[in-house]
């Protein structure tokens, strides 16, 4: 039985959110004093779990989708993720409490999930 250790972090927020609309309120120099103090706070979380990158990830741009119809625009809540390992669920979890995605940002939530082996590969 193989053990998963390496966990898929999305940050999610909402563009139309009571949070992003009052971040979006904010006078500018007020906006660009959190927005420096929120890349510091990410900077140093980078710092302290630094051992448990795999990638860092980056932000994510517009969406396109495809299906059997075509491709598409289309938006979602998905901002930014990033790849970490740890030894549990829970222990990945962990690692995003206070994160300043929602601490200091607008941001919504970070959703982590196992990336699973890909079945029958070997």
């Amino acid at each position: 039985m193989t053990t998963n250790d390496t966990y898929l972090a999305v940050f999610l927020g909402s563009k139309t959110s009571v949070r992003r609309a009052a971040w979006d309120a904010l006078p500018e120099g007020e906006r660009h004093a959190k927005e420096n103090e929120g890349m510091l706070a990410w900077k140093e979380w980078v710092e302290k779990h630094h051992a448990t990158i795999v990638s860092m990830g980056g932000p994510l741009g517009k969406t396109k989708k495809v299906s059997q119809g075509g491709i598409a625009d289309t938006s979602n809540e998905m901002g930014a993720f990033t790849v970490v390992r740890a030894d549990s669920h829970e222990a990945a979890a962990k690692l995003f409490e206070n994160h300043p995605h929602f601490a200091i940002f607008p941001g919504d939530s970070i959703e982590i999930m196992a990336v699973l082996p890909i079945p029958g590969a070997s």
